[in-house]
C-alpha cells in the first residue's frame, strides 16, 4: 500500500505490546540512496501548555511497524529517545 507523509502525520502511534499511545509522527527519516524510510519521530508531549518545553522526541525505526491502520500505526518496542538540540556534544 501507498501512503503520503501528510496521510501519515495524522495516524497515532500505539505499542501493541503496553497499549502506550505516543502522539502522531512530526518527521521521517529517508534513506537518499533508496528513498526508503529509515524510522520516523514522535514529538515529545508539551509540558504544562508549552510553556515548560516538551519531553524528548521519540524515534522508531521503521522495522518496529507491525500494521499501518486507517487510523493507527502499530509499533512493537524498539524506540529510542532522539536527542535535544540543546544537548548536543560539541
Amino acid at each position: 500500500m501507498v501512503y503520503r507523509i501528510s496521510e501519515l502525520q495524522y495516524k497515532e502511534v500505539v505499542d501493541i505490546t503496553n497499549g502506550a499511545r505516543y502522539g502522531f509522527i512530526c518527521d521521517l527519516e529517508i534513506d537518499a540512496q533508496s528513498g526508503h524510510i529509515q524510522s520516523f519521530v514522535v514529538a515529545g508531549q508539551r509540558r504544562w501548555l508549552g510553556l515548560l518545553g516538551r519531553e524528548p522526541d521519540t524515534v522508531f525505526p521503521w522495522s518496529a511497524v507491525k500494521r499501518v491502520g486507517a487510523d493507527i500505526i502499530l509499533v512493537e518496542g524498539a524506540q529510542q529517545t532522539a536527542p535535544t538540540m540543546g544537548s548536543a556534544k560539541r
